[in-house]
């Protein structure tokens, strides 16, 4: 028996690569995409590369500038978190299959976070585009958007695995609804929430150099005003700085996850 369901496995799993392979072939031909070109211009990518985006004298003379830029899009970014994050707290309570007011409503707040967080961010900078056009609050509610999607699913699986025996306790004891939210479900979830709200604003850092090329702002609008000028050496010169932020966020809230966990 455990023999045939190996053996199922494997055609299954060979199967599947054969697919593949030939979803990747014909992907190929329609695209006329020469893979072997492709892997000899390698070695030419590289050598242009080392030969021009590289920061020089003159491009660090804008480096308060490309800063000031960068501190634009972290504000935003942690911004645009903060406030989805307080929306999906409320939305994950009243979609928590342990928090729930109804099935009814229950499923309404599910399924109005199902649709912000299936459109990308960058669709929803698109989309902003034609109310606000371009501008830093188009790429914040770009953001907000896209964070209040994924934060109420991960807020509410947060809230279904960490109160659940906690609120059947107060349940049990007669305990009243904001009773047991505000002394059961925000305590114990807290750690985890703020867990998240931390990846969120990771993910959103390097979300907003993209937003920024779509809503002509940020850092993001400043690499491709300097990358289209061909002036490769201040554009090196931003990509480094945009390296170094992530680099310095993602420290932080690891030490942070560290401290709450």
């Amino acid at each position: 028996m455990q023999a045939d369901i190996f053996a199922k496995k494997k055609r299954n799993t060979l199967a599947y690569l054969c697919l593949l392979g030939a979803v990747t072939m014909l992907a190929m031909v329609i695209t006329e995409y020469n893979a072997v070109k492709g892997i000899a211009s390698i070695p030419k990518a590289v050598q242009w590369g080392m030969a021009n985006f590289y920061p020089t004298a003159e491009s660090l003379e804008k480096l308060p500038v490309i800063l000031e830029k960068m501190q634009e899009t972290l504000l935003v970014s942690i911004a645009a978190t903060t406030a989805a994050a307080v929306f999906a707290l409320l939305f994950a309570i009243f979609g928590s299959n342990t928090t729930r007011i109804n099935r009814f409503f229950g499923a309404v707040t599910r399924g109005i976070a199902t649709v912000f967080r299936n459109i990308d961010v960058a669709a929803w900078a698109l989309i902003l585009l034609f109310s606000f056009g371009q501008s830093s609050l188009t790429g914040y509610f770009a953001l907000f958007f896209g964070s209040f999607g994924f934060l109420t699913r991960a807020f509410t699986e947060t809230i279904d695995e960490v109160s659940g025996g906690s609120v059947e306790a107060l349940k049990a004891t007669g305990a009243g609804y904001f009773s047991i939210i505000f002394q059961s479900v925000i305590p114990s979830s807290i750690p985890q929430i703020i867990s998240w709200i931390l990846f969120m604003i990771e993910t959103n850092i390097r979300s907003a150099t993209l937003i920024g090329l779509l809503t002509g702002s940020g850092i993001g609008f400043t690499f491709n005003l300097y990358y289209k000028s061909l002036a490769y050496d201040t554009a090196s010169l931003v990509v480094i700085v945009i390296i170094a932020a992530i680099l310095l966020i993602e420290f932080a809230s690891n030490y942070v996850r560290k401290v709450i966990l």
